[in-house]
């Protein structure tokens, strides 16, 4: 988890936010590529500032490790928090406030899609932000284009390794063998299931299914008693928590590893793809669903399953007449695999740095990982080992379902500029939603198309 954002290539939970449901918005997957001007400007205010981009700068107080002992200093933190999460982020820093009387941390929460248009400006003006979050499909490019700051000095202080944190996320913040991001979380696809409509159609609320086969037996049934199980809209199915997830089930990826050829182009991407329109075509969802029906309908009681990320269970939550819960997402196309991001915690270059702000900033980075229990009230895994296996996580609910899923998960490769090749993922499974083109053809010719924007990048970046 880019493009600019519009309302045919948004997200389901980004619509459904826009449907006033709380939260949801908070990716912002298609919205993010940085602007030709914001480059330009960054390469041409790179001489003479007083930071070299993709050098390690060394600051003092330990990299986070110590107290911060300084003067009173503001910091600016800027994400894309705009959802239910939003408000859990704030209470985080609100307690971080009140133990460091001498930093005082401001959070703002801007679109996805407009932050990463905003920060590479602020950047190549000398008013960025002190500290940043970011996805981890979101940093290769950012450090390419000299928008973030290594952050090797922070790991080595605080002696944090792999073994500290998950693998995929600790390496998820690497590019080209330097540090860019420090982990805060994991967000895995899972399966959300309707308690209420499952009584309705005589299944058991309790016994969700775990296979694909019980799916659809599931399906088969909520039919028969009137009631489409699972909503699908041509619009959204783009979404990787959703088809992203089928293709790494049906043996693909969304951007190989090598990061030169896209792996959706042939059967993997067809069979995840005629998978969600066997779902319209088979009467299990409405064939006009909108954007952002999925959520909708089942917050509604009318539909029984969707899948999506676990920042849901914060807005679901919210509804006193819903039951639901999560679980794994069940194996539907041979292979036990789910699509997953990660937040990662940056340090947007400065122009000109304040020490004090650099220390500050390192001393909120270190403190907030270590708190990233809480941040599991928004529905996160956390990244860090020891915080998963405490005894607290344990009593946070449903994110339990999705850390189980940690095994196989799948990241986009850390590659620059590897979210380009999106629009060409939304066009090709439109057409093929949209019975525009045969699925294969409608693939095949994307994938084609998102190849040389590879190769183009690969060449543009090095």
């Amino acid at each position: 988890m880019r493009k600019t954002f519009n309302a045919a290539t948004v997200s389901s939970r980004e619509l459904a936010g826009a449907l006033e449901r709380t939260t949801i918005s908070r990716r912002g997957l298609l919205g993010g590529v940085l602007s030709a001007s914001a480059v330009f400007g960054l390469a041409a205010c790179g001489g003479g500032s007083g930071t070299v981009p993709g050098k390690q700068n060394s600051v003092a107080g330990g990299g986070g490790a110590e107290a911060y002992k300084g003067p009173n200093v503001e910091l600016a933190f800027w994400n894309g928090l705009t959802g239910g999460d939003g408000p859990v982020m704030r209470k985080i820093i609100s307690r971080f406030n009140d133990e460091h009387a001498n930093i005082k941390v401001s959070m703002t929460a801007i679109a996805w899609a407009d932050y990463f248009q905003k920060l590479p400006a602020t950047v190549s003006n000398g008013k960025a932000p002190d500290i940043g979050l970011m996805h981890n499909s979101d940093l290769a490019t950012n450090a390419a284009r000299q928008v973030i700051s290594p952050l090797d000095d922070v790991a080595k202080a605080l002696n944090l390794t792999k073994d500290d944190f998950s693998s995929i996320a600790w390496d998820g913040g690497l590019y080209q063998g330097k540090r860019y991001g420090i982990p805060l979380d994991i967000h895995p696809a899972g399966l959300f299931y309707n308690k209420n409509v499952m009584a309705k159609a005589g299944l058991d609320p309790n016994k969700p299914p775990t296979t694909g086969a019980e799916l659809l037996a599931m399906l088969d049934k909520l039919k028969a008693a009137g009631v489409q199980g699972w909503w699908v809209s041509p619009l959204t199915v783009n979404d990787p928590v959703i088809s992203g997830t089928l293709v790494y089930q049906y043996g693909g990826k969304m951007v190989n590893d090598d990061g030169l050829t896209v792996g959706w182009g042939d059967e993997p991407g067809v069979k995840a793809i005629t998978f969600l329109k066997d779902l319209v075509d088979k009467g299990y969802s409405p064939a006009n669903a909108g954007a952002g029906s999925d959520f909708v309908s089942f917050s509604n009681d009318k539909s029984a399953f969707f899948l999506g990320g676990p920042w849901n269970t914060t807005p679901l939550s919210a509804i006193k007449k819903l039951s639901y819960g999560a679980v794994p997402v069940p194996n539907i196309g041979g292979t036990q695999a789910t699509w997953a991001g990660s937040h990662q915690f940056v340090l947007p270059r400065q122009i000109k740095p304040d020490e004090n702000k650099a220390i500050a900033s390192r001393v909120f980075v270190n403190w907030i990982s270590q708190q990233s229990l809480n941040w599991a009230d928004a529905g996160m895994v956390p990244a860090r080992n020891q915080v998963r296996d405490s005894a607290g996580f344990k009593q946070k609910g449903l994110v339990n379902q999705f850390a189980k899923e940690l095994d196989y998960i799948h990241f986009v490769p850390p590659i620059p500029g590897v979210a380009d090749v999106d629009a060409e993922w939304v066009t090709a499974t439109s057409n093929a939603m949209l019975g525009k083109q045969p699925i294969a053809q409608a693939l095949s010719e994307g994938a084609q198309r998102a190849n040389k924007i590879l190769a183009a990048n690969k060449k543009k970046y090095g």
